[in-house]
């Protein structure tokens, strides 16, 4: 792959990495919630959903996934449902996932769940398939082998993905400061706990 492909993807990747979506608000909320170190568990997750997805995007795969659209339905509306529920835990200050009204207080959600979070989200989006089918192609050179140039691609797409997480897991750790000196554990909670509902009707209906 040459360095003007490279000069190109990077930008338009990063461009549409940093508008906000499913996974940027997942990882804003648990920042608020879990702070950015705990967050990073669901950016493993997120990373490796990401990562299947675009492998299987350059492979064809995802043209076979998109003509089923059954398969993405159930998996979409039991991720969409499971974030819904714990939105609605969050929202009633509850649960692992909540703030406690002490900041530094209460059990933390566990590492699976936060990855199982983070892989859910990614790969139960048909958006993400679908955008990574229009994405990929264009800068796949069929005179070279394709396999590594996947393969560079998909280590960059991971990179950015990773930084942008990094910036909205950094922000919403910084809104839970400035709430939680103010005594607003409880409105914090009810924030994230809204924008988390927010992502799984999204996750379910999009």
């Amino acid at each position: 792959m040459t360095w003007a492909t490279l000069s190109i993807f990077i930008p338009t990747f990063l461009f549409v990495s940093l508008t906000p979506g499913m996974c940027m608000t997942l990882a804003m909320v648990l920042g608020m919630t879990q702070g950015v170190k705990r967050t990073l568990w669901m950016m493993v997750g997120e990373l490796i959903g990401v990562g299947m997805v675009a492998a299987a995007a350059g492979a064809g795969v995802a043209a076979l996934m998109l003509r089923q659209p059954e398969l993405f339905t159930a998996f979409k509306w039991v991720g969409g449902a499971y974030l819904m529920y714990l939105g609605l835990m969050m929202w009633r200050s509850r649960g692992r996932m909540a703030i406690p009204s002490e900041l530094d207080a209460g059990p933390a959600a566990g590492r699976l769940q936060l990855a199982m979070q983070g892989f859910v989200t990614a790969v139960a989006n048909p958006k993400g398939w679908a955008f990574f089918m229009v994405l990929l192609p264009p800068f796949l050179d069929s005179n070279r082998p394709l396999g590594s140039q996947l393969l560079l691609l998909i280590a960059v797409i991971l990179m950015i993905e990773f930084a942008s997480m990094l910036v909205y897991a950094t922000g919403g750790k910084t809104l839970r400061k400035t709430l939680g000196k103010s005594g607003n554990v409880r409105l914090l909670n009810r924030i994230a706990g809204s924008l988390m509902i927010g992502v799984g009707l999204w996750l379910a209906l999009g």
